[in-house]
């Protein structure tokens, strides 16, 4: 009886082993395919970083570029105003319209023209507007007070609207 009980007793001791190293394999198993499925998504993180590391390089380089040309333009922007600042020193427009008020003025609304046609361009309006008419007359320079006066067109407006059609 003694060998029956020695032969159950070690029989209950491998049959636990086996369930300890079956739950020991399954449990493992388990653990390998969520390392798996984790190890994927951490890839996919990575490569996502990687992507938006290169895309943030590139648009730094593309910054630094675009801020260059930016501070190239803001230079001679300014060197034009300095420019200008040195022109307007130099003459007296009360002694200018005093002596010519309709060569000045002339000067003044042809100015004003092409700076509103540059405002125009630089932000994208490609329309070629003509210049008004009283803008394209000879002067001759007689220094008549009347400068908006007998003239054929009266129009100060330089740049004309285009409507379109009703629909």
């Amino acid at each position: 009886m003694l060998k029956l009980y020695l032969l159950l007793f070690v029989m209950g001791l491998v049959a636990t082993f086996g369930y300890i190293a079956y739950w020991y394999y399954n449990d493992t198993q388990e653990r390998i395919a969520v390392l798996r499925s984790n190890n994927a998504q951490l890839e996919v993180a990575v490569q996502t970083a990687n992507e938006s590391v290169n895309t943030l390089k590139a648009d730094v380089t593309k910054m630094a570029n675009l801020n260059n040309q930016l501070q190239t333009k803001l230079q001679t922007a300014e060197a034009y105003g300095d420019e200008l600042r040195g022109k307007l020193s130099r003459i007296n427009l009360v002694v200018e319209a005093l002596k010519d008020a309709k060569e000045l003025e002339g000067k003044m609304n042809g100015a004003t023209a092409n700076l509103w046609r540059g405002f125009m361009e630089d932000t994208g309006n490609t329309n070629k507007f003509p210049l008004p008419g009283w803008l394209h007359r000879e002067t001759s320079g007689d220094g008549d007070q009347n400068g908006s006066q007998n003239r054929e067109d009266n129009n100060t407006n330089s740049v004309k609207t285009k409507v379109p059609p009703a629909s």
